[in-house]
Order: structure tokens, then sequence, then C-alpha cells
């Protein structure tokens, strides 16, 4: 069986620092996947403001067991001071793809489910 997956979303502030952090979670082993999305708006309150940015959305495909490491590797390439970091729950999926993303975050690639 393999080890709960979820999805990490957080939002970068351009594509740049968005392709950065996608390649730096695969390449570590933090993560099998990022979507890394087109460009959006987003209106927020922020210090008793009303505030509007442009963001690339990421979405991070991972285990739950790594989510601590997932966060702090975030928070390290994240320029924001309060940066969107939140875990959902994957709760079904096709059986295959949830094997691959417990291999692919595996140290070696090579967990068997």
């Amino acid at each position: 069986m393999p080890r709960a997956a979820i999805l990490v979303l957080t939002q970068m502030p351009d594509r740049g620092s968005a392709e950065a952090l996608a390649r730096a979670l695969v390449e570590s082993r933090l993560a099998a996947c990022v979507s890394v999305g087109a460009t959006v708006g987003s209106l927020y309150h922020w210090r008793g403001q009303v505030e509007m940015a442009q963001e690339v959305p990421v979405i991070v495909k991972t285990c739950a067991d790594a989510y601590a490491a997932v966060e702090e590797a975030i928070r390290k390439r994240h320029p924001y001071e309060l940066p969107e970091i939140i875990a959902v729950p994957v709760t079904d999926g096709l059986p295959h793809y949830l094997d691959w993303i417990d291999r692919e975050t595996s140290d070696d690639g090579s967990r068997t489910a």
C-alpha cells in the first residue's frame, strides 16, 4: 500500500521562481511532480488593505510524510513574509498514479508499494 498522497498548494510571485521551486522539489525527490500554472490575479486582505497581485500557482504532488520538508523547501525559496502553503489530502485516485507518487518521493525512486 502506498504512503498517503497529498497536494501542496502555493503561489509564487513570478514564473521563474515557480519553475525554480518546482525543479528543486522534484530533483530532491520531495515531489513526484509539480504543476506550474498560468499567472492569475489574486485579491486578498493584507495589513488592513485590500491588495491585488499577479501570482503563479504551484501544485506539488507528494506524500504526507514529506510535508514538513516540502514546507521548509518552499519557505526557503519564497520571498513573501507569509506565503500560502496548504496541504490537501488525496482521498482517492488512480492506484498506479498514487503508487508512482510514492515511488518517486522515496530516497532512490525505487520504493515498492
